[in-house]
C-alpha cells in the first residue's frame, strides 16, 4: 500500500498529502521501493540512472568500483546489482525508502557501508522502512521494530 503498487483500500499520507491526491508517478518518485531482487530493463547500468557526481560519490560510499558502470548488469555480482539498485533509488531523493532485504547479498564490510549511507539519509529526514531477517541489522537500523506473524504486524521491543 505504501508503494502504491497494487489496488488497496485506505490511503497513505506523506507530509500530509495522500497518495490518492497526486498522480501515481509523483507518489512513486517520492516513495521508492527497492525489492530484494531488483528489476532491470536494460543490461547497461547507465540506462537506469544518469552519470553524475552524485552517482560517483554514492558509488564510493557503497564501495562500488567505477567498472560497474561499464560492465553489463548480467556480469555483475548479486551484491553489486543490489547496491546499484539502492543507489538508483537514492539518486531520486525520495522522502521514503521501502527496502526489502537491502543487504542480503552483501558481506559485512559492504553492509556497514550501506548502513552508514542509510543512517545519513535518515538523519536528513528520509523515512526508511526496512524488512530484514537479520535481527542484528534491524537492531542497528531501526527506531521502531515490528514482527510479522500469521499475517499480523505487531510492535516488539528490541
Amino acid at each position: 500500500m505504501i508503494a502504491d503498487l497494487d489496488p488497496h483500500e485506505g490511503d497513505c499520507l506523506l507530509d500530509g498529502v495522500a497518495c490518492s491526491e497526486m498522480p501515481v508517478e509523483a507518489w512513486r518518485r517520492l516513495v521508492q521501493y527497492v525489492p530484494a531482487e531488483p528489476g532491470w530493463w536494460s543490461d547497461h547500468v547507465l540506462d537506469h540512472m544518469p552519470d553524475s557526481d552524485d552517482l560517483r560519490g554514492l558509488m564510493v560510499d557503497f564501495g562500488l568500483a567505477g567498472h560497474c558502470l561499464q560492465t553489463p548488469l548480467s556480469r555483475l555480482s548479486t551484491g553489486e546489482r543490489q547496491r546499484l539498485a539502492l543507489l538508483r533509488a537514492i539518486l531520486l531523493h525520495p522522502g521514503v525508502l521501502l527496502l526489502d532485504e537491502p543487504c542480503s547479498a552483501l558481506d559485512e564490510t559492504s553492509t556497514g557501508r550501506v548502513e552508514r549511507v542509510l543512517q545519513a539519509l535518515q538523519a536528513q529526514g528520509t523515512a526508511i522502512v526496512l524488512v530484514s531477517h537479520d535481527v542484528r541489522q534491524a537492531g542497528r537500523m531501526g527506531d521502531r521494530h515490528f514482527r510479522m506473524h500469521a499475517g499480523r504486524l505487531a510492535g516488539i521491543t528490541p
